[in-house]
C-alpha cells in the first residue's frame, strides 16, 4: 500500500465492475504523439463518463515520468446549469501475469465533486511509466493493456430518522371492571379511554376469544384509539402488560408485550389467550368473582421515531 499524495494503492483479483478500458498496440499512440485519448463513454448511476488516459503524462500539469489517469463526466448538455455529483471512485490497471488488478482510490475515502467547474478527477501519477513499460510486471504485455473504474455515485435521498426516547419513563396503569360477565352478548367491547405520553389507549376484549382461540379463550389487545391521527412517518414504541386479577389469592395471570411498534395503520396488539374460558369460569381460580372480571393494563412509552423524507 502506497499513501502517499493521498493515494491508497492496493491489489485485489475481482475484476472491475463497472467498466473495462483495454487497449491493444499501446505503442503507437507515442507513435503518432498522441498525448491523451478518451475511452467511449458509459452510464453509471444515471450519468455518462469517460477515462482519459494521458500515455506519457499530463503534459499541463508538467507530469513526465508517470501515467496519467482520469475519471470525467462525459456529457453535461442534458444536465441543469447547477448540476453536482458526489462519487468515490476505483481506477484500475490489470496485472495480466498474476491475474489481478492494481487498485488506486483516494486514500481517506474522500468523495469527490464533479460539476460545471470540475468535470474530472484522478490521478496525475498513476503509475511510472517505467514500471508500466516493464514487462516482468504484467501492465503492459505483447502491447496490450487493462484499465478499468468502479463509481459510486453518492445519491442524497434525504431520507433519516429521529429516535426520540423517553427520558423518565413512567407506565400508566388503568383498571376496567367488566360486571355480569356471563350476560355479555357482543363479540367484542373496548374499554373507557386512558392516557400514557399524550397517546389515548383502550381495552379491547373478545370474551368469548377471537380467530384460533374462538369459544376457548379470552383474547384482549391494547388499542391506540388515536393512532389515526399519526402521521405515516411516526412510530410509536411501547411496552404493555395486561393483568387478570386474581380476586381470591392475588396469584394473577400476567401477558406482556416487550416492546412493539405502533403505527397509523397498525393500532392493536395483544394475546390471543390470555385466560383460557374454563379457568376464567371455575369460581375457585378466582378470576371471576360476583359475575365480575377485572383487567389491569400498564403502557410504558419507550421511544417515538418521525422519519424523515
Amino acid at each position: 500500500m502506497d499513501n502517499q499524495h493521498g493515494t491508497r494503492r492496493t491489489f485485489r483479483k475481482d475484476k472491475p465492475i463497472h467498466y473495462t478500458f483495454k487497449i491493444q498496440s499501446f505503442s503507437s499512440l507515442s507513435k503518432n504523439s498522441i498525448d491523451k485519448w478518451n475511452s467511449c463513454d458509459f452510464e453509471v448511476g444515471g450519468y455518462k463518463w469517460k477515462l482519459s488516459l494521458h500515455p506519457k503524462g499530463n503534459k499541463n500539469k508538467g507530469v513526465k515520468d508517470h501515467l496519467s489517469l482520469y475519471l470525467a463526466v462525459a456529457e453535461t448538455s442534458s444536465l441543469p446549469s447547477d448540476w453536482e455529483v458526489k462519487v468515490i471512485f476505483k481506477l484500475f490497471l490489470y496485472d495480466q501475469l498474476r491475474d489481478k488488478y492494481l487498485m488506486l482510490e483516494d486514500a481517506d475515502g474522500r468523495v469527490r465533486r464533479f460539476h460545471g467547474m470540475k468535470t474530472e478527477w484522478g490521478f496525475d501519477q498513476f503509475l511510472q511509466l517505467a514500471v508500466f513499460h516493464d514487462s516482468s510486471f504484467g501492465y503492459l504485455v505483447d502491447d496490450t493493456c487493462v484499465f478499468g473504474v468502479e463509481i459510486f455515485v453518492m445519491e442524497n435521498t434525504g431520507k433519516g430518522e429521529c429516535l426520540s426516547l423517553i427520558k423518565q419513563i413512567s407506565p400508566s396503569t388503568y383498571t376496567w371492571k367488566i360486571e355480569h360477565f356471563s350476560h355479555l352478548v357482543n363479540e367484542s367491547y373496548y374499554s373507557e379511554e386512558f392516557v400514557a405520553e399524550d397517546y389515548k389507549w383502550k381495552i379491547l376484549v373478545y370474551p368469548k376469544g377471537y380467530g384460533l382461540r374462538k369459544d376457548n379463550s379470552l383474547s384482549a389487545f391494547m388499542s391506540l384509539t388515536n393512532s389515526a391521527t399519526l402521521s405515516s412517518s411516526k412510530e410509536v414504541y411501547v411496552k404493555c402488560k395486561l393483568r387478570v386479577v386474581n380476586q381470591l389469592d392475588g396469584k394473577h395471570i400476567e401477558k406482556a408485550l416487550n416492546l412493539q411498534k405502533y403505527v397509523s395503520t397498525s393500532s392493536a396488539w395483544g394475546w390471543l389467550d390470555v385466560v383460557s374460558l374454563n379457568d376464567l369460569k371455575d369460581p375457585k381460580k378466582g378470576f371471576l368473582v360476583n359475575d365480575t372480571c377485572i383487567l389491569e393494563a400498564e403502557v410504558t412509552i419507550i421511544a417515538v421515531v418521525d422519519k424523515m423524507s
